[in-house]
């Protein structure tokens, strides 16, 4: 009898839907993370991509903890002399919270393509409103909640 090795043909994607409504944006994203990279299933393996969907709702409603609204920055470089560009957390979160909680995600992911291809599946949503209801993804608790 052989060790079962997964592949990407035997791979099972299920759908989650996690929501950030009053909760911290790192666990929030660090919960995340784990979804799409797969870490959370008993056949794990790191050179497959066996992770899952996530949908994320209330974006808009994440909690950033201490002062960091204020202090901290979301920085970008063109590579050219005076090419940095600084967007405070706080001026992000009114205009973009969706591009907020993806930094974190994309932050907490591998950095190659198995990263990259995770990322392509998350989606968030501001409010709590979302068209994969067809999906019927199963509502996250968090790591150390019940799905």
């Amino acid at each position: 009898m052989s060790t079962f090795m997964p592949n990407a043909q035997t791979v099972q994607r299920r759908w989650h839907l996690v929501d950030a409504q009053g909760k911290s944006l790192g666990r929030v994203a660090a919960d995340v993370a784990v979804l799409l990279n797969g870490k959370h299933k008993v056949d794990y393996t790191p050179h497959v991509d066996g992770g899952d969907f996530v949908i994320v709702v209330n974006a808009d409603q994440v909690v950033l903890t201490g002062n960091k609204l204020q202090q901290k920055f979301y920085r970008t470089h063109s590579g050219y002399p005076g090419g940095l560009k600084e967007v405070q957390y706080k001026t992000l979160m009114a205009k973009r919270p969706e591009q907020v909680v993806m930094l974190a995600v994309k932050g907490m992911l591998p950095k190659n393509s198995i990263g990259r291809h995770s990322l392509k599946r998350l989606k968030i949503y501001r409010g709590s409103e979302h068209p994969h209801a067809a999906q019927q993804p199963q509502a996250y608790a968090g790591a150390g909640g019940v799905k």
